[in-house]
């Protein structure tokens, strides 16, 4: 059972698999390093720094800033045009039609808007939070189960605003798991906990190789780096929150205080196929970015609709064929 005090979830002895142990401490702790050295690495081979001319349009008024090639960000660009503008803008738009993180280093010189969830097309901001959302449950059901649970992290499908909730799939050593009230609650309350740190959302592509090295105890992972990576140049992009890392394709928003009110909603057990050691759920809650309020009889209505089961593809439909899918 979860225990809701440190939202923990233990199973019996006759129900575990060792090799599947969940070691949450070890494992983000090198996924993160590798992050962050990879990530220094990146930086330190950009060489002879260039200037790049980004002209930003937008509110208070449009302007041009030089910026440095490879180093500089949208959220640096933001500090020059005003406090407010790091502080609220989720996601970037290059030349008008290409979605960028905030905290992507600028590649060339471009056009920049900035994007937010008032925006009078909010629709790619949206998109970019409901999957941020799904990476963040990630984070939270990966801290949150002991290691007996012999959890892992399996995938996320791509946002789809209108299934009425964001989705993480994980599998479990314990098959017939039914949260209780109090558990969803429990789990509810570390997401919370985990936007109101406020931290930064970073991306990152890495080698294939580097993606394995990060996902070497995770065997979904590693099964699904090969296709993400042919896909891609060889490339695989992760995200980090805080110590935790993952698979996206992104974008996501800059920052885990833009998220507001948040519940997550409900569990459903996935039927696993014959090859299925352990067993697979979809978690799925919903939420709304920080500043948007409704009142509780339309938050609960929303809620009602998030414990549905979202009709996204499962977890168990073969890989290579649903990669565009599993992968957000």
């Amino acid at each position: 059972m979860l225990n809701t005090s440190k939202t923990l979830i233990s199973v019996s002895k006759s129900q575990q698999f060792a090799r599947f142990f969940s070691i949450v401490p070890r494992l983000q702790s090198t996924a993160s390093s590798l992050f962050s050295k990879e990530q220094f690495r990146q930086r330190e081979n950009v060489g002879r720094i260039e200037k790049i001319e980004i002209r930003y349009l937008g509110t208070p008024k449009d302007t041009t800033l030089i910026m440095n090639q490879g180093l500089s960000t949208p959220h640096d660009c933001a500090k020059h045009i005003g406090e407010k503008y790091c502080r609220l803008s989720a996601l970037a738009l290059l030349d008008n039609h290409t979605p960028w993180d905030m905290r992507r280093p600028l590649e060339e010189s471009c056009t920049l808007q900035l994007l937010n969830f008032t925006s009078p097309e909010p629709h790619l901001a949206n998109k970019a939070f409901w999957r941020t959302c799904s990476f963040l449950l990630g984070a939270v059901l990966q801290k949150s189960f002991k290691e007996e649970a012999g959890l892992f992290l399996h995938s996320f499908p791509k946002p789809n605003i209108k299934t009425g909730s964001f989705v993480h799939d994980i599998a479990l050593s314990k098959s017939g798991w039914k949260p209780t009230v109090q558990e969803l609650r429990a789990l509810s309350i570390e997401m919370i906990k985990l936007c109101q740190q406020e931290l930064p959302i970073e991306r990152l592509d890495v080698s294939s190789e580097l993606a394995q090295q990060m996902f070497s105890n995770n065997p979904y992972k590693r099964e699904q780096i090969p296709s993400i990576s042919s896909q891609n140049n060889g490339l695989v992009t992760v995200y980090r929150v805080g110590d935790h890392v993952d698979i996206s394709k992104g974008p996501m928003i800059s920052s885990t205080n833009l998220v507001g009110k948040c519940t997550i909603a409900a569990v459903h057990e996935v039927p696993k196929a014959n090859a299925d050691k352990l067993s697979l759920y979809r978690v799925q809650g919903v939420a709304l970015p920080v500043g948007l309020n409704i009142n509780h009889f339309a938050f609960g209505v929303l809620e009602d609709r998030a414990r549905k089961m979202n009709p996204a593809k499962l977890p168990n439909e073969p890989y290579d064929e649903a990669v565009a899918e599993q992968v957000a």
